[in-house]
C-alpha cells in the first residue's frame, strides 16, 4: 500500500491537565518527521475548532518553542466539553476531507476515545482512506485497559502533598479538616491522599470513594471514633460519594445545576464541603471543623508535576504518531505496567475504550470502605515520580517540669 498523504490534525478535548501540552509537542514533533505529512495542525478548542475550522498549523512553530510549550500545564491548544453526536461527527469529518486531512489525534479521556470512534466510522463508511488515533489523558485515571493516564500522577502528586499540608495544620490545631477531592465516578485522586502518610497517626484517617455506598450516620461514626481516639480527624472525600443507589450524596442535600452533558456539577463549588463540615458541627459537637476543596487546582498546577507523567505523557503522543503513519494503524495508546516500575505501550481499538470507566479494584479499597489498602500505596508510589517531599517531626524528649502543680 502507498503511503498515506496529506495532513495531520491534532486536537485537545475535556479537562486540562499538566501534562497534556507533552502529548500534544510528542504528536507535532513525531509527526514532521514524516515526508508523506504535508502539514501539522493543530484545532483550536478542541472538536469545536475543527468544525469552525480554527486552525493553527504547527508546521511553522519551532521546536524551542514547542519544548517550552510542553513544560507548560493546561491545554495550550485550547478545550472544549462539546460531545459531538453522530452529526457533529459527520461535520468534522467534511472539514477533513476539505482540507486533505489523512491522520487525526485527539488528546482526551472516554468521551474523546468515543468521538475519535465515530469519526473514524464516517470515514470507512465514505471510503477515505483516513487514520485516527485517541490519545489517553484524564486526572481521573479511569480510562480502561490503561494501567493508569496521563495526568494523573501529577494530580495525585498534588493531591498528596496537599493532604501532607492539611494534616500538618490539623496536628498543630487540631479539629476536624475534610478535603473534597475530583473523582465523579472513579476514586483514584481522593486515593492518593493517603499515599504520603508517614506516621501511624498521619491523616487522611478516613477515605471515602464513589466505589463504596456513603451514608452520612457511618460518617459521623467513623470521625467521632477516630476523634475520640486521635483528638483530631483528617478526611478526604471525592465530589462525586454517592448512596447504595448511585445518587450524589450533594444533591440529597442541596439542587444542584447540570453541565452541558447531564451531568450534575459537582465541581467548582465548595457545598459537599461545607455539608459535611454542618453535619459535624451539629451532631458530633465538635467546635473546630474546616472544609478545604480543591477543585480546579488539582489539573494544571504548575508547580507540583510528576517527571514520569512527563515522561510518558510524551511517549504516548509519539507512539500515536508512530502507530498511525508508521504502523498505518487506528485505535488507542494504552500504558501497561510491564514491571516495578517499568511500562510499554500498545494500541487498541477504539470500542474497547470509547464511553467506558475504570473504577477502583476491590483490592485498592479497606474492607471498612473508608480507607485505601497497602496494594493501592505499592501501585500509586511511583507513579508520583522523584523528589516526593515528606515531612518530619521533632523528636526532642519533653523537658520535665519545675513549679509542682496543686
Amino acid at each position: 500500500m502507498d503511503k498515506l498523504q496529506g495532513k495531520v490534525v491534532v486536537a485537545q478535548g475535556g479537562g486540562p491537565t499538566a501534562v497534556i501540552n507533552q502529548s500534544l509537542v510528542g504528536v507535532v514533533l513525531e509527526s514532521r518527521k514524516f515526508p508523506q505529512i504535508t502539514k501539522v495542525y493543530g484545532a483550536v478548542n478542541g472538536v469545536n475548532g475543527i468544525i469552525n475550522e480554527r486552525f493553527l498549523d504547527l508546521t511553522q512553530e519551532t521546536t524551542n518553542n514547542l519544548e517550552r510549550v510542553a513544560v507548560t500545564p493546561s491545554s495550550a491548544l485550547g478545550s472544549t466539553r462539546d460531545k459531538p453526536d453522530a452529526k457533529y461527527c459527520e461535520e468534522i469529518f467534511e472539514v477533513f476531507r476539505m482540507h486533505n486531512v489523512r491522520y487525526f489525534f485527539y488528546i482526551g479521556g472516554n468521551d474523546s476515545a468515543d468521538t475519535v470512534r465515530i469519526v473514524n466510522e464516517q470515514a470507512e463508511k465514505s471510503h477515505y482512506e483516513f487514520r485516527a488515533i485517541h490519545i489517553p489523558k484524564t486526572i481521573d485515571n479511569d480510562l480502561v485497559l490503561n494501567d493508569h493516564t496521563p495526568g494523573f500522577p501529577s494530580a495525585a502528586r498534588f493531591v498528596a502533598q496537599s493532604f501532607i499540608g492539611l494534616n500538618l495544620d490539623n496536628r498543630a490545631l487540631p479539629g476536624v479538616h475534610i478535603g473534597v477531592v475530583m473523582g465523579r465516578h472513579a476514586g483514584f485522586l481522593t486515593a492518593a491522599s493517603a499515599v504520603a502518610q508517614k506516621y501511624p497517626d498521619d491523616g487522611p484517617h478516613l477515605v471515602y470513594l464513589p466505589e463504596r455506598p456513603f451514608t452520612m450516620e457511618k460518617f459521623l461514626d467513623d470521625v467521632d471514633n477516630v476523634y475520640k481516639r486521635l483528638g483530631r480527624c483528617v478526611v478526604a472525600v471525592s465530589e462525586g460519594i454517592q448512596d447504595e443507589k448511585g445518587t450524589p450524596i450533594l444533591t440529597k442535600f442541596k439542587d444542584l445545576g447540570c453541565d452541558a452533558h447531564g451531568n450534575v456539577q459537582l465541581s467548582g463549588t465548595g457545598a459537599l464541603g461545607e455539608l459535611l463540615v454542618q453535619q459535624v458541627k451539629n451532631k458530633l459537637q465538635v467546635s473546630r471543623v474546616r472544609s478545604d476543596t480543591l477543585g480546579y487546582l488539582q489539573r494544571s498546577f504548575m508547580g507540583c508535576v510528576s517527571d514520569v507523567d512527563q515522561r510518558e505523557a510524551r511517549e504516548v503522543g509519539e507512539k500515536s504518531a508512530q502507530f498511525a503513519i508508521w504502523h498505518d494503524t487506528d485505535g488507542s495508546i494504552t500504558i501497561n505496567r510491564t514491571g516495578y516500575y517499568s511500562v510499554d505501550y500498545q494500541i487498541q481499538p477504539l470500542d474497547k475504550i470509547a464511553a467506558k470507566t475504570k473504577l477502583m479494584p476491590d483490592e485498592f479499597i479497606n474492607a471498612q470502605g473508608n480507607n485505601v489498602t497497602p496494594d493501592f500505596k505499592y501501585y500509586l508510589q511511583p507513579l508520583l515520580g522523584s523528589s516526593m517531599i515528606e515531612a518530619s517531626r521533632l523528636r526532642a524528649p519533653e523537658a520535665p517540669t519545675i513549679r509542682k502543680k496543686d
